[in-house]
């Protein structure tokens, strides 16, 4: 769906709550109606998709599974470089590479909670498909298409194909891959550290693209027609099939690939804090932005009694049926369902074991929560907390925990605000914190799990980590770089709330460059069926990049906020923080000391004021 084609509406009167819930409801009505229709629009019966010609492959009449159209060579051994030539100049991944990456022949990968899988081809066979009207056998049911991809024109690779459903229906899409040497690390999958060439190695990441498309949900998937761009490869593709029957619990984000330790044989006790209940449980590890594979050995979930105590003897998770699992660069690994019981608003113990040595890692940095590191040892099914001799106030690898049933979760998109940053630490006083208190506390609307995705120091249109490499930059990739991965694909997701900026005019960028973010954030939001919010930037006088220049942009891109017609409802921070004598600055009795972020009370202030119907 195209944004030109979405409706529009008069802005709400400012002045009239009333009539600001009317036009939340009648806006949840018409972009839920016009997200269906807009994929629906082209829907019509048609005969069986037909294979095109021209691909080197021979023509057929019914689709074929991705790898028997494989028509080029992607990936070379580094003693035969020439048997390969992925972008038409002899240029090609390393068998190597891909190996010491995990991402082996014939391997299964979760990205973005869609299952895929590297060709089971040896180096020099063919092993992707250049996109040129292919049609694809592809099944099952889900909320979106997933691509393993990259160009090979020095630019991005576009271009549009075709969605087939059972019964005949179908639906148009917009695939685009960026360049395999030149595209942003910030969204790649995995970037591999040479290219091959015939005439030797070049020290230069290689990129592969994880994509994603939206699809008509509740629909079964039968084919895909891949668009006509032979500059575009496919290496695989699937459908996620979503997460129904799941509700997000406890989320983070993963803000940068730090050094760590370093871990030989270690244990990690990390401690995290449900929002939604339920009577079964599972959990998500992201090796996010790594260059290697991360083994763990075991894991398991108990209750929190105090420190890194659990309340009884912890419960086993398994992963595909084994008590471990690698998780290769760039991949996360979900934990298989566990009957246990999951409490609402209380603390859970999730260890896993690192048997290997682990010396970086991707962290969520500003945890504002005490974790723990036990001595030498598996020491994940310790009930005991003697082991656990070490602390740490961030949280590596786990990025999610999801409990069985509920209505699905509220995402919140932010930055330090949202991360906690000079809330009261070990006290899960953050403003999603109270969200959650008072979503479990009504019966208004459905009790959602709140999914926490703020990063400190995070922006809108900017990386503060680049997206590669070990480093201690923890400001995460840009709102927009992050955006599949840690709103569109997190489980059950209904409705988005974003809360970002202020680091945006700080360090310099424009009102209208922010308002752009903002837009496509929202746009790609909606794409997705998700409801989307937005809240006015906070006021902050007083903190040294908060300027007079700086003021003026924050006060636009709110005054475009209050006045949008692109989200489906405004959330006015502003108008809850500022000091009325003197709008530029945050009242003092919100304000934490620094001019920028809010205290306790501030926070809490944030959450009490959020409508929840909007939700």
């Amino acid at each position: 769906m195209s944004q030109s084609s979405w409706p529009s509406w008069p802005p709400w009167p400012p002045s009239s709550s009333a009539a600001k819930r009317e036009g939340a409801r009648v806006r949840r009505r018409v972009w839920k109606t016009a997200v269906v229709l807009g994929l629906l629009a082209t829907l019509a019966p048609g005969a069986s998709a037909r294979a095109a010609t021209g691909s080197g492959t021979g023509a057929g009449t019914e689709p074929a599974p991705l790898e028997r159209l494989f028509d080029n060579r992607a990936v070379s051994d580094d003693a035969r470089p020439a048997e390969a030539d992925f972008d038409g100049s002899g240029g090609s991944l390393s068998a190597q590479d891909l190996t010491a990456a995990g991402w082996t022949p014939g391997r299964a990968l979760t990205v973005q909670g869609a299952r895929l899988t590297w060709p089971r081809r040896t180096a020099g066979e063919p092993d992707n498909v250049r996109a040129n009207g292919q049609s694809v056998r592809v099944r099952g049911r889900g909320d979106a298409l997933v691509f393993l991809v990259a160009g090979t024109a020095g630019t991005d690779a576009v271009g549009s194909g075709t969605v087939r459903y059972a019964g005949g229906a179908r639906s148009t899409y917009r695939l685009t891959a960026p360049d395999w040497r030149t595209g942003p690390l910030a969204t790649k999958a995995v970037a591999l550290p040479r290219v091959n060439t015939p005439g030797g190695q070049l020290a230069e990441r290689a990129r592969l693209y994880v994509v994603t498309v939206p699809v008509v949900q509740g629909r079964e998937v039968s084919s895909v027609t891949l668009p006509r761009n032979r500059d575009l490869h496919v290496f695989a593709l699937s459908v996620r099939s979503g997460s129904q029957g799941w509700t997000g619990s406890w989320a983070t984000a993963t803000s940068g690939y730090s050094a760590v330790g370093p871990w030989t044989d270690r244990t990690l006790r990390l401690v995290v804090h449900t929002s939604a209940g339920g009577p079964r449980v599972r959990i998500r590890l992201d090796n996010t932005f790594a260059s290697a594979p991360v083994r763990v050995g075991s894991a398991t979930v108990a209750l929190r009694a105090q420190g890194a105590a659990a309340r009884s003897v912890p419960v086993p998770l398994s992963f595909r049926g084994a008590a471990g699992t690698e998780i290769p660069a760039g991949a996360q690994a979900f934990s298989d369902p566990l009957g246990f019981e999951v409490p609402a608003d209380t603390d859970l113990l999730v260890s896993f074991h690192l048997p290997g040595t682990v010396s970086a890692a991707p962290v969520h940095r500003l945890a504002q929560q005490t974790s723990y590191v036990s001595e030498p040892g598996d020491h994940a099914g310790d009930g005991s907390a003697a082991a656990y001799t070490s602390t740490i106030t961030g949280w590596p690898l786990l990025t999610g925990v999801d409990v069985g049933g509920g209505p699905g979760s509220v995402v919140l998109l932010g930055d330090s605000i949202t991360d906690g940053d000079k809330s009261t630490p070990d006290a899960n006083r953050r403003w999603p914190d109270v969200l959650a208190d008072r979503l479990r506390s009504q019966n208004a609307v459905p009790r959602y799990g709140v999914l926490n995705q703020g990063i400190s120091a995070n922006r809108v249109g900017t990386d503060v980590y680049p997206g590669d490499g070990v480093s201690t930059s923890s400001g995460g990739v840009s709102a927009l770089h992050r955006l599949d991965r840690d709103v569109l694909a997190q489980s059950s997701a209904r409705t988005a709330v974003v809360f970002q900026g202020v680091n945006d005019v700080r360090w310099g960028a424009s009102a209208d460059r922010v308002i752009a973010g903002l837009r496509e954030i929202a746009a790609r939001g909606h794409e997705r069926g998700l409801r989307m919010l937005v809240a006015t930037i906070a006021p902050c006088e007083g903190e040294a990049r908060c300027t007079a220049a700086a003021d003026a942009e924050r006060s636009a891109v709110n005054a475009w906020i209050r006045s949008n017609e692109e989200f489906d409802g405004v959330l006015d921070f502003d108008a809850v923080l500022r000091d009325p004598a003197r709008p530029s600055r945050m009242l003092p009795a919100y304000d934490s000391g620094d001019h920028l972020h809010p205290g306790d009370a501030g926070l809490e202030a944030l959450a009490e004021s959020v409508d929840l119907r909007l939700l």
